[in-house]
């Protein structure tokens, strides 16, 4: 009988969630002649918003640092969706070399670009540097996503309007940006480091966004939600196995790409230009992801690691 009154207590929460958050939020929009990138679209959300963008009518290119599995992404995609213009594209976000060759291979074979989708991201994991030296999870989720984004921009803009979309978490609530000790190398915790490169990702759209208006790019920060999906593959146990215990409370995949796709098919006119979105909806986030003082430094001090000069 407890065990029948836990089954039911889940039915019931989940569909509690579902309605909270906007499960049945549908658009009929199309997108063809429009060319998209999804970073980390092998798997997990990034995987379904490409898919949900090749439905479209859209073309879109997989960034992904597996190429075997980029690879079967795009065969997948392709035998799901009918006529689909997918393919894959290698790119390590670990690594700026391998983020230059693949801007470099983007310019060589697309002529626009009208979608830019920072999805990748790795959470929770030991203390370890990028390629580059720089702490793993601000090195990928935050400075990886802002140097490639500054590569592709010339052709944001030839290609405008354009939309650079970038996944936060609600995990940004509890960031701060440590401007003394960004490789977070002192008393280095992992949930501590992937708060602040959640923040990052909010700060960076805030900031853009006032940039790039202009020239026809703006920029959204989306949090996903609660999702069931590979990027807590590095949480040890107890708590991976709690989590897995609740998978069935978490959103889908498919439900976490909801709010991305929001951003990318809702008219301009009716989206907040730098804005934060859950839920298919504006949100406010915290007062740290509204801070443009935080947010015009986190700028100045990335441009200064990755050595670039971004006005």
């Amino acid at each position: 009988r407890r065990r029948n009154l836990i089954s039911a207590s889940a039915v019931v929460l989940r569909l509690c969630l579902v309605i909270q958050n906007n499960f049945f939020w549908s658009s009929d929009v199309r997108l063809d002649g429009k060319t998209a990138i999804v970073t980390g679209a092998n798997t997990g959300i990034g995987k379904e918003t490409a898919k949900d963008l090749a439905a479209r009518g859209a073309r879109v290119i997989l960034a992904c640092r597996d190429m075997a599995k980029g690879e079967q992404a795009a065969r997948d995609i392709m035998r799901e969706v009918s006529c689909a213009k997918v393919v894959a594209r290698h790119l390590d976000l670990a690594d700026t070399k391998s983020i230059c060759q693949f801007a470099e291979n983007i310019y060589n074979t697309e002529k626009a670009l009208h979608y830019l989708i920072n999805n990748a991201g790795v959470a929770l994991c030991a203390f370890a540097t990028t390629v580059d030296g720089f702490e793993t999870q601000f090195g990928v989720n935050h400075l990886g996503h802002f140097f490639l984004t500054f590569l592709l921009l010339d052709l944001l803009k030839h290609s405008a309007p354009s939309r650079v979309i970038t996944l936060s978490s609600i995990a940004h609530i509890m960031g701060r940006i440590q401007f003394d000790d960004l490789a977070v190398e002192n008393n280095y915790h992992p949930a501590r480091a992937y708060a602040q490169s959640k923040l990052a990702n909010v700060l960076f759209t805030r900031e853009l966004a006032k940039r790039t208006e202009a020239l026809g790019v703006t920029a959204y920060s989306v949090d996903p939600g609660t999702v069931n999906t590979e990027i807590t593959r590095h949480i040890g146990w107890p708590m991976a196995e709690i989590i897995q215990m609740f998978s069935g409370l978490l959103k889908t995949s498919a439900e976490g790409a909801y709010t991305t796709i929001y951003c990318v098919v809702t008219p301009e006119n009716e989206l907040t230009n730098g804005g934060h979105y859950k839920d298919c909806a504006y949100s406010k986030g915290c007062r740290a992801g509204r801070d443009d003082g935080t947010a015009l430094k986190l700028w100045a001090a990335s441009c200064h690691l990755l050595g670039i000069r971004w006005r």
